[in-house]
């Protein structure tokens, strides 16, 4: 990618690992990492902690801060870890973010579970996650800045696909293009 800004979103669920994964990417390369969450105004985060589910009214202005934060972002860039599930969500980041890359991590809703069960600490709530698999929306085709990896790797092994797909060279070949959308070579287990 050169001397560009690198602008990655990692996205997905709560507990899918976006922070997690947005980290070791940011450490890889060198970067900055921002949790989305932490871009929230306190009104929605009091909301998730009550176990209500936010609306595209709280979500709106949260958008737009982090599109506004990938956009403002210095070189050589920047990594959030952002939901973004619904198209219209990564289109309000996009018009505010510029030129920038998503990484979808996809998984089964019992392995997400499953892990939201065992995380301490966290404001987002384990009741809300059917909420969160019923907003998302799937990357289609005619989304061409988005990799997608599945969630049931070592954080090691989404960190070298994620490397291999945007800067080619700098890790192992885990991933193929497909069609405009990156996708891991092994076949996704339900």
């Amino acid at each position: 990618m050169g001397a560009q800004t690198l602008r990655l979103v990692v996205m997905g669920v709560s507990g899918c690992g976006k922070s997690t994964l947005a980290r070791s990417l940011a450490e890889r390369l060198g970067l900055s990492m921002v949790d989305g969450d932490d871009l929230h105004h306190p009104e929605s985060v009091a909301k998730m902690r009550a176990g209500i589910a936010l609306d595209d009214e709280d979500r709106w202005p949260w958008l737009e801060r982090v599109g506004r934060h990938l956009a403002e972002c210095e070189s050589p860039g920047t990594v959030v870890a952002c939901s973004a599930l619904k198209k219209s969500y990564r289109d309000r980041i996009r018009v505010h973010a510029g030129s920038l890359t998503f990484i979808f991590l996809d998984g089964a809703f019992d392995l997400i579970a499953l892990r939201l069960d065992q995380r301490v600490g966290h404001y987002m709530q384990a009741g809300l996650l059917h909420s969160q698999f019923q907003t998302l929306e799937r990357p289609g085709l005619d989304e061409t800045d988005i990799l997608v990896l599945d969630v049931d790797r070592p954080v090691n092994t989404l960190t070298d696909a994620a490397l291999a797909a945007l800067q080619p060279g700098l890790a192992p070949e885990p991933a193929l293009p497909l069609d405009g959308l990156w996708v891991e070579t092994e076949p996704r287990r339900s």
